[in-house]
């Protein structure tokens, strides 16, 4: 598996990262009320990790974050991005 490993931190617009295992639960909606509150004071404080792979991100993680961005209406986010290949993302999307 080949993914690097030192991850170089991009805002990157949400329209562009990919979430290619959709809603496979639901997120915790006191969570994101909570987070969604304290990015609009301080920031987001821990990036979300995303993979790219042939120049388009794909995020498997970071769910409650995503969404408190998407509900406070913000255009990007700031992510952890990995360069990894088509074989790694193929190995997250089992």
């Amino acid at each position: 598996m080949r993914v690097s490993s030192n991850p170089k931190v991009e805002e990157i617009p949400l329209k562009n990262i990919r979430r290619p295992l959709g809603r496979t639960r639901s997120n915790d909606a006191t969570k994101v009320a909570w987070l969604m509150e304290s990015i609009a004071e301080v920031g987001l404080q821990v990036p979300i990790d995303v993979l790219e792979v042939d120049g388009v991100y794909y995020g498997f993680s970071g769910c409650h974050r995503f969404e408190a961005h998407q509900n406070l209406g913000l255009e990007t986010i700031k992510c952890n991005v990995r360069k990894a290949t088509r074989k790694t993302l193929e190995m997250h999307l089992r």
